[in-house]
């Protein structure tokens, strides 16, 4: 890219664009607010002057034609993937919101494309990007941080215990999200809480933890099995998910929305995610809400020794030391590296498409065995 100042534009103008990524990436100074689109006139108008953004559309196909480096495809889920598609075809690169794409068919077209034109895809999901879970990654697993043929620090994944829960029953009971009263838009239930379009715990939240999981075990999913329990509004509440993987590594994967909010919505209190990973050299341990990260190496026994107390080799562990607030929802660190990969100035995504479509194949596979007595769904048939 021969020019240093990013032109962005942004497909979706909500709450979470308006409120959050566009006040960011207005203070920017590598960064033009070149474009926007979304419906409604009123709304549009509204964006376009608080942001000064110089074009403005209801029509996502007349943005992909303005010369833009990049756009933020921030639209409802279901819709993500023909944003996505069509920014792509026009050779943009693309930040897609979490759920990357409803359908795990979707996805795979979506991590096709990119690497068919050598574009970039980048999903925020904030704490692929914290700096602890970037480092565990380059420990446990190499061939995802350009370390291929290293072996990582617990070596193969066995088994997996992953657990996320947020305080959103509201949110996902198609009611208004407290902690967004006052602001100009808010969280619609139609994007939340439309089982038909996308809404639930699993699509909503539950994908952040399976972000990471899949950052840090290099797994492939092969079955899923999945119950769940659900809102007034007809979505997920809770999910109970097994998965085997193609290696016969196997996962228990648990969500819940409904942690009770707090007064102040206290740190550390508003979200929990605790991922295990068991390897045949050893285990991971991430705790955000504790915030604790740590790798923990099995001891090895002398083999020319019947006497299980001769150790050849101390037992061996990292712990990385995460501070206070480490834990918090590192919300602007994909946005920064985002800008940074698409002005050339960095090369690792921790958040591809690749990542994403694993998500998007265990989730979807989630919901189709929910929707049938939880009868396993073989990722293959998606």
């Amino acid at each position: 890219m021969s020019h240093t100042k990013l032109r962005l534009g942004f497909i979706g103008a909500g709450w979470w664009a308006a409120e959050y990524q566009m006040p960011w990436f207005a203070a920017r100074k590598d960064v033009e607010l070149a474009a926007v689109c979304r419906l409604g006139q009123a709304e549009l108008d509204y964006v376009r002057r608080k942001f000064g953004f110089p074009f403005a559309t209801e029509d996502y196909q007349a943005l992909v034609r303005q010369e833009l480096d990049a756009v933020v495809v921030a639209s409802p889920h279901a819709l993500h993937y023909e944003h996505t598609l069509a920014a792509l075809e026009a050779g943009i690169s693309v930040m897609v919101e979490k759920p990357m794409t409803v359908r795990a068919s979707h996805a795979r077209a979506i991590r096709d494309l990119a690497r068919a034109k050598g574009q970039l895809v980048l999903v925020p999901q904030g704490w692929n990007f914290a700096w602890y879970v970037r480092q565990a990654r380059a420990l446990v697993n190499p061939s995802v941080s350009g370390s291929a043929g290293q072996r990582g620090k617990i070596g193969q994944p066995r088994h997996i215990v992953c657990q996320m829960a947020s305080a959103l029953g509201d949110l996902m009971a198609a009611q208004p999200m407290i902690e967004t009263a006052g602001q100009h838009f808010r969280p619609p239930p139609s994007t939340w809480a439309d089982p038909k379009s996308g809404g639930g715990y699993g699509y909503g939240q539950l994908a952040h933890a399976l972000g990471v999981m899949f950052a840090l075990a290099n797994v492939q999913p092969d079955e899923v099995s999945a119950y769940m329990g659900t809102s007034g509004a007809g979505v997920d509440y809770y999910d109970a998910i097994t998965v085997r993987f193609t290696s016969g590594a196997t996962a228990v994967i648990s969500g819940s929305a409904t942690i009770p909010k707090t007064a102040g919505h206290d740190r550390g209190k508003g979200y929990q995610i605790d991922l295990r990973i068991f390897g045949t050299d050893g285990m991971l341990l991430l705790d955000v809400e504790r915030e604790r990260c740590e790798i923990r190496q099995s001891e090895r026994i002398d083999p020319t020794t019947r006497d299980d107390t001769a150790i050849s080799a101390p037992s061996r562990g990292h712990t990385l030391p995460m501070r206070p607030g480490d834990g918090d929802y590192p919300a602007s660190a994909p946005w920064e590296t985002f800008i940074d990969l698409a002005l050339g100035r960095a090369t690792d995504n921790p958040m591809d498409a690749s990542l994403g479509l694993k998500t998007i194949e265990v989730l979807e596979a989630a919901y189709r065995s929910a929707s049938d007595s939880g009868r396993p769904v073989r990722v293959a048939d998606l």
